[in-house]
């Protein structure tokens, strides 16, 4: 069985669900560039998957640098012309109580916005001039945007994280606009995927992101089986996939329906805008 992708950028992947798919998809024979702020596990992880048929490559970002990005997605290109898959997944979550708004960093919380969210916008719009011109080599599905997102995007039931769920239902929001824009433009080359993991078991609930918790590296999914079907999902090919007890939600459950409504939906408004919109 051929690689997944042919090159894959992944970004987010010092630790966690971004590290453990980097090195699944090299295992499986596909070249990765992994990225993140910390330059010392981007070595050790290039270190300890060796150049073969599916080099590991390392590229230091910080996303929340949003003016870096555009020459940080030129140069990449330029060095690898061969990439054809985005696979979007850094992410943050604090808790924040607004009930006593007097505790509330503000600060804080509009860089989870911004790492969760807005950084994501700007990556894909930063790399989609090249999986344009890629898609239409041939008349194939040719570039992969993969964003990982979260059941929380679905049903915030995770009251204590708002933030969190806000930023991942607006980054849902807008990922479903995203595949329809690509879509009604003609770039049927170019697959758009949403993943919605449940808890898994990485640094994004320790102690260090969020004090409160004890043990909070334990909650959730143990990290290399949510690693297992994720990547099972991916290449399945769904367009959008959950991970865990709440598959049946996006599968054939409430998210279905959602997703069949929007798509009459769009539709319907496309058609009722259309003399209103200068041509």
């Amino acid at each position: 069985m051929p690689p997944l992708y042919k090159k894959a950028l992944i970004i987010g992947a010092t630790s966690g669900i971004g590290a453990s798919l980097a090195a699944k998809l090299h295992a499986e024979g596909t070249a990765v560039i992994v990225t993140g702020r910390r330059r010392d596990r981007l070595d050790a992880f290039v270190a300890s998957h060796p150049n073969g048929s599916s080099a590991a490559a390392a590229a230091v970002l910080d996303i929340t640098k949003l003016d870096s990005i555009p020459a940080f997605a030129a140069d990449v290109t330029r060095q690898h012309p061969d990439l054809d898959a985005l696979v979007l997944n850094a992410g943050i979550q604090r808790p924040f109580d607004f009930a006593r708004p007097e505790s509330v960093d503000l600060r804080l919380f509009g860089e989870e916005f911004t790492t969760n969210y807005v950084a994501f916008v700007h990556l894909a719009t930063a790399f989609l001039p090249h999986f344009q011109r890629l898609s239409k080599e041939k008349e194939k599905e040719k570039a992969h945007l993969v964003f990982v997102s979260t059941t929380l995007a679905l049903v915030p039931a995770l009251v204590r994280a708002p933030g969190y769920n806000a930023s991942k239902a607006a980054l849902h929001s807008w990922v479903l606009n995203l595949r329809q824009q690509l879509k009604d433009a003609g770039y049927a080359g170019i697959k758009v995927v949403e993943v919605f993991p449940p808890a898994v078991q990485t640094e994004l609930h320790d102690t260090k992101h969020q004090p409160d918790l004890v043990n909070g590296g334990e909650i959730g999914m143990p990290l290399d089986a949510f690693t297992e079907q994720m990547y099972e999902g991916l290449v399945r090919g769904d367009e959008q996939f959950a991970v865990g007890p709440q598959q049946e939600w996006v599968a054939n459950g409430f998210e279905a329906e959602r997703v069949r409504i929007f798509q009459q939906g769009q539709l319907a408004i496309k058609q009722a805008l259309a003399r209103f919109v200068k041509k």
